[in-house]
C-alpha cells in the first residue's frame, strides 16, 4: 500500500513541485492549501492529487484535517511541512501582526501538524518529516526579521523533534532553499534579482523541481539513517 503523504501549501511553487515528485515516486499524495481555490481545482484536476483547504496555521483546522485524512486514506506517513507566507518590512514599519502572521504559518504550522500526525506515525513506527526552512533562516536578510525568525526557528524545531521520533522510526529533517524561481521570487525588482543571481556560484536560480527531489530522498523507506539534519539547496550561495 502506497504510504500516505501531506504536503502543506502543496498546489503552487515548490509545493506544487514536492506533491508531484512524491506522487512520481508511489505516494499517496495530499496537498493542502489556505487561501487560492482555484489554483487548487486546477492543480487536482492537471494531476490528480487530492487537494485540502485548511490553514496550516490554526491548530484546531490541522486536527480535523489530519484526522479526515487519516479515517479516508489512513495514518499519515510522511509530512512536509511547506506552508509559507512573507510579511516583509524593516522593524521599525513591522507592525505585530505582521510578525504574527509569519510566525504563526511559517513557524506555528509545523507544530500544529507534527503534533496532529505523531501519534499515528509512533502507532505505525514510520514516519518522515520534511520542514522546509530557508537560505535566510541561516543567514538572516535585511527587512525580514519576521520571516527569519520563522525559518531559523524551523531548523532548531527540526533538531529537536527529531531527537523525539528516532526510537519510533521517525526521520524529522529539514530544507533550506536559496533562491527559487517562484512568483515570489519573480516578484523582486529585476536590478534586485540579478544581483542577488550573481551572488550564487551555479550563476542561477533555483528550481522547484531542485527542491523536490531532495524531499524525495529524505522521505524515502531508505533515509532510515538521516534526521535532524538540514540539507542547503542553495547553489553553493551560503555553505552553512
Amino acid at each position: 500500500m502506497a504510504r500516505v503523504a501531506l504536503v502543506t501549501g502543496g498546489t503552487r511553487g515548490i509545493g506544487a513541485a514536492i506533491s508531484i515528485a512524491l506522487q512520481k515516486a508511489g505516494r499517496l499524495v495530499i496537498a493542502s492549501y489556505a487561501g487560492n481555490t482555484e489554483a487548487a481545482k486546477a492543480f487536482q484536476q492537471e494531476t490528480g492529487i487530492e487537494t485540502v483547504k485548511f490553514d496550516a496555521g490554526i491548530f484546531d483546522e490541522c486536527v480535523t484535517a489530519v484526522n479526515d485524512i487519516a479515517t479516508r486514506h489512513g495514518a499519515i506517513e510522511i509530512l512536509v511541512n511547506n506552508a509559507g507566507i512573507t510579511r516583509d518590512a524593516v522593524l521599525g514599519k513591522m507592525t505585530r501582526d505582521m510578525w504574527d502572521a509569519v510566525i504563526d504559518t511559517n513557524l506555528g504550522s509545523c507544530f500544529n501538524l507534527c503534533k496532529a500526525t505523531f501519534d499515528g506515525m509512533k502507532g505505525k513506527k514510520f514516519g518522515r518529516i520534511v520542514n522546509i526552512g530557508s537560505i535566510n533562516g541561516q543567514a538572516g536578510q535585511y527587512g525580514q526579521v519576521n520571516y527569519a525568525a520563522a525559518k531559523s526557528g524551523i531548523h532548531g524545531f527540526t533538531k529537536a523533534l527529531a531527537q523525539e521520533g528516532a526510537r519510533n522510526g521517525i526521520t524529522v529533517n529539514a530544507i533550506a532553499p536559496g533562491y527559487v524561481d517562484t512568483d515570489m521570487v519573480r516578484a523582486v525588482p529585476p536590478d534586485v534579482l540579478e544581483k542577488i543571481v550573481s551572488r550564487i556560484p551555479r550563476g542561477r536560480l533555483g528550481k522547484a523541481e531542485d527542491i523536490a527531489r531532495g524531499v524525495v530522498f529524505l522521505t524515502g523507506d531508505e533515509a532510515d539513517f538521516i534526521t535532524g539534519s538540514t540539507l542547503s539547496i542553495n547553489g553553493g550561495q551560503h555553505m552553512y
